[in-house]
């Protein structure tokens, strides 16, 4: 799933900055070594943090119906996990870096969900446009200095995207069929076949009228 995330980011980049020529899009840790490779037009898009969206966690089971509106499985609902991507923009000069990155924050602007016709694979199949944010502010724990630090990197423009993944748990039970037909108790040994012979049921006992109080005699 996540790298059918990575391959419709990398679609709609396409799309939507396709005016400034050739650019690579890149999923590669952007590093002093591999900066010092870089030789084109790159646009970096890292992957630098995978934590789950409590706020959208649910509890319980989701029942699933057939046509005629019967129970026949019940699944887990699923759960979200939020990927933050670290984009980049590489070129020779900052003027041309600037305009990359404005034409990202242009892309994901007009875009609060990555769109149902970039969408590859496994997330085709749901037809779900999945949330994203763009440049807002990173929790207390998680600064961007920190991670350009532990990329061993010097401090470069970027936007931070945050891209919210469904991700089903394929916990799936069916159920029994609908009942169509009265309980039958039988209470024959299986093994002797003694016992007394399966009967149905009995019905319910039709509910007595209350009975009316009986005046009080005097005297």
């Amino acid at each position: 799933m996540i790298h059918d995330v990575d391959e419709s980011i990398r679609a709609l980049i396409r799309r939507e900055v396709g005016d400034h020529g050739e650019v690579d899009v890149v999923f590669e840790a952007p590093t002093k070594e591999w900066a010092a490779r870089r030789n084109t037009p790159t646009i970096d898009v890292y992957l630098y943090d995978v934590r789950e969206d409590m706020r959208r966690r649910q509890a319980g089971i989701v029942d699933l119906h057939n046509d005629e509106g019967h129970t026949t499985a019940r699944r887990q609902p699923p759960r979200f996990f939020k990927l933050s991507y670290l984009l980049t923009a590489w070129t020779q000069r900052p003027e041309d870096e600037h305009r990359l990155l404005s034409s990202l924050l242009n892309c994901f602007v007009r875009n609060d969900a990555l769109p149902v016709d970039v969408q590859v694979g496994a997330l085709a199949e749901n037809d779900l446009a999945l949330p994203l944010t763009l440049a807002m502010p990173p929790p207390e724990d998680r600064a961007l200095s920190d991670v350009w630090s532990a990329l061993g990197g010097e401090l470069k423009p970027s936007l931070d995207l945050v891209i919210v993944l469904p991700w089903d748990l394929d916990r799936t039970k069916e159920t029994g069929p609908p009942v169509t037909e009265p309980a039958v108790v039988d209470m024959q040994d299986p093994v002797a076949g003694r016992g007394l012979p399966p009967r149905a049921a009995p019905p319910a006992p039709p509910s007595r009228p209350a009975r009316r109080a009986r005046p009080a005699r005097l005297g």
